[in-house]
């Protein structure tokens, strides 16, 4: 059966708006927690927010063809493990912000939004790869693999 997804640059392009979305929400969860649990509180907090919106929408839109050959539990936790690069990579850039820049701290919005485009990349990659793939479809360059006289499986 042949894939019907869309092209990568289509995919990213859906990535990308879904990922302004899941800054929208990274920003109200961070504004709506600081004053409870301090600003790196909330921000770390705010990831797990907006990455499980963030799959969520992936899952439905950018990755839909790929969305229902996984149980959405299972798929979530695959996101959320496999897209730690990400995470490593924009929060590592939100709080480093947070500490040298005073604007970064009074304004967290700037800083979350360099963060979102630091982790954008890898994430991508990590998702479209490893998180929303065709589990039952053999991969083409693997061969079947026939048993010889002898009872051995060969490739």
């Amino acid at each position: 059966m042949p894939d019907r997804s869309p092209a990568p640059v289509f995919q990213f392009l859906r990535f990308g708006i879904v990922g302004v979305m899941g800054l929208g929400w990274d920003t109200a969860t961070v504004y709506a927690l600081r004053p409870l649990i301090g600003l790196s509180g909330a921000a770390l907090s705010a990831y797990f927010v907006a990455a499980s919106a963030n799959w969520l929408c992936n899952r439905l839109w950018t990755f839909r063809s790929h969305a229902g050959r996984q149980h959405a539990l299972r798929q979530w936790a695959r996101f959320m493990v496999g897209n730690s690069a990400g995470f490593c990579l924009n929060r590592g850039c939100v709080l480093v912000l947070f500490h040298l820049s005073v604007t970064c701290r009074i304004h967290p919005v700037f800083a979350l939004a360099a963060g979102a485009l630091s982790g954008m990349a890898a994430n991508f990659h990590i998702s479209r790869r490893h998180v929303f793939v065709h589990d039952a479809t053999p991969s083409s360059s693997t061969k079947p693999s026939t048993t010889a006289d002898d009872g051995h499986t060969t490739p």
